[in-house]
């Protein structure tokens, strides 16, 4: 049997390291060891000051602890839960699940009409490039959004799949090497597809004769209304201000100083683009991200706002009218949506492409972010070293106590030898999450499309976990190309 394939024509598999549950202490948390610590402390207050009775008295004390400590909800254990609950109920107190957008009170100029920590950031219009950048006084960062054009990977041969993820690679270590990156976004899209790529088809190839054929097929070109979907990509840069606060003050200070050396980081990020065979279509201004922001809270009007150009494209307007938050939805102008975690990457090895079931999911509307948090050589170097001193120290006090040693705590040291080893070889590190946003018009078909997705992802060998108690924070990070975090 003869083997047709050549070196550099066959795809290479790839292996994600696991997420990470080791402890501080014997496979415990710092949560879990502080409820373990009171139960013990109750315990033995109990049973050295008044015997069987007293430890009967103080049972629940140490009972709840012990408790929170070792029952697991939702694959995590109950002590973990705790700040989420009280998060919710501080919220709850608060009001703040609720926003409405005042009409008639005029917003300070410059800030974008968007509900919560959000409400505090900033548009700032380049002159040099016009690009939009979004600030965020409190991060500190500086974000601008790019436009991305590509052909359908899937279709492509396998050695031109090989070649495009090592293109791909290479784009993510030079977000690493300068040091001064503090999150990159990639965010692919689903959109009702409004027709206008037909209407400009007719503009250009139609026959404009005034006869009764061409004027009725203008007509119905005009009144068709969105059909099908259509995906868009945008990659977000957030500049990081405090660990570039030298170059800044070098180009003058302030936003001005932070745009100039951002502009620096944008042209590395073009080049290396453009060498991985994707398009940049150019850095968004303000009207392209007000019909971002617009389209992702009310996807009703995505398409009206996509066919005429000139409305809907202030920032200053751009945000919900109303948006309410539940335990595990949000409801905003016209639509539900859900946030899903993807909590676990494929464990085996799969080849490029694995997220196709999610990425190519048809009549449903969902948005898929990647956020990378890039980590400089020295710092990405120091964790590793002190992952590994916590994995031999661990291994070490299991063994010295005669608890068996668990496969996948082996495997979570194999995988910071495999870092340690790329790092070595001189690829970068990075943090990275993925999130997806699924929108429906109501309830119930946004749990249908839920479960859809859910089917999608254990295709692409993947687990996700619906995130609860944070849905208006998870749906900015997934949904918004603002590079938030949560």
């Amino acid at each position: 049997m003869s083997n047709d394939n050549t070196p550099g024509t066959e795809l290479v598999p790839v292996k994600f390291s696991r997420l990470t549950r080791r402890g501080v202490l014997l496979g415990l948390s710092v949560s879990q060891l502080i409820t373990l610590g009171i139960a013990l402390g109750a315990v033995v207050f109990a049973v050295y000051s008044g015997g069987g009775m007293l430890l009967a008295y103080t049972a629940p004390i140490w009972v709840t602890c012990l408790a929170l400590t070792w029952i697991p909800v939702g694959g995590r254990p109950l002590v973990e839960w705790l700040p989420v609950g009280f998060w919710w109920l501080w919220k709850t107190t608060g009001g703040q699940f609720l926003y409405r957008r005042r009409i008639v009170k005029p917003r300070p100029e410059g800030t974008l009409a968007l509900p919560g920590d959000m409400a505090r950031l900033r548009e700032y219009t380049d002159p040099t490039s016009g690009a939009c950048m979004i600030h965020d006084p409190h991060g500190p960062t500086l974000t601008v959004i790019c436009e991305v054009t590509h052909p359908a990977f899937i279709l492509l041969d396998p050695g031109e799949q090989e070649r495009r993820v090592t293109a791909w690679g290479r784009v993510l270590a030079t977000a690493c090497r300068s040091g001064r990156i503090a999150t990159l976004q990639v965010l692919e899209r689903t959109l009702p597809d409004s027709g206008t790529g037909l209407a400009e088809w007719w503009a250009e190839h139609g026959t404009h004769d005034h006869t009764w054929a061409a004027t009725t097929y203008a007509e119905l070109i005009e009144r068709a209304g969105p059909a099908g979907e259509r995906h868009a990509t945008t990659i977000s840069l957030s500049l990081d201000m405090r660990s570039a606060a030298r170059q800044i003050k070098t180009a003058g200070g302030g936003i001005k100083g932070a745009a100039a050396v951002l502009r620096q980081e944008m042209a590395t990020l073009t080049t290396a683009l453009r060498s991985a065979d994707l398009h940049p279509s150019g850095w968004l201004t303000a009207g392209d991200v007000a019909v971002i922001l617009r389209s992702a809270y009310d996807p009703a009007v995505a398409s009206a706002l996509e066919r005429h150009g000139t409305i809907g494209r202030e920032l200053a307007t751009a945000g919900p009218v109303a948006v309410t938050e539940t335990w595990g939805n949000l409801r905003t102008d016209s639509a539900y949506h859900a946030v899903l975690w993807i909590s676990e990457w494929p464990r085996s090895l799969v080849y490029p492409g694995f997220l196709a079931p999610v990425a190519l999911s048809s009549g449903i509307q969902r948005s898929l972010s990647l956020i990378y948090t890039p980590l400089r050589s020295d710092v990405a170097a120091k964790d590793i070293r002190k992952k590994k001193v916590e994995y031999i120290s661990d291994f070490n006090q299991r063994a010295r106590i005669g608890q068996i040693e668990d496969a996948s705590q082996t495997a979570e040291y194999h995988d910071v030898l495999q870092q340690e080893s790329e790092l070595t070889a001189g690829h970068g590190v990075l943090r990275y999450s993925g999130l997806i946003a699924v929108t429906a018009p109501t309830e119930t078909e946004l749990e249908s499309a839920i479960a859809a997705i859910e089917q999608a992802a254990i295709q692409a060998s993947c687990e996700t976990r619906r995130l609860v108690g944070q849905q208006a924070q998870a749906f900015t990070a997934a949904a918004l190309p603002l590079t938030r975090t949560i």
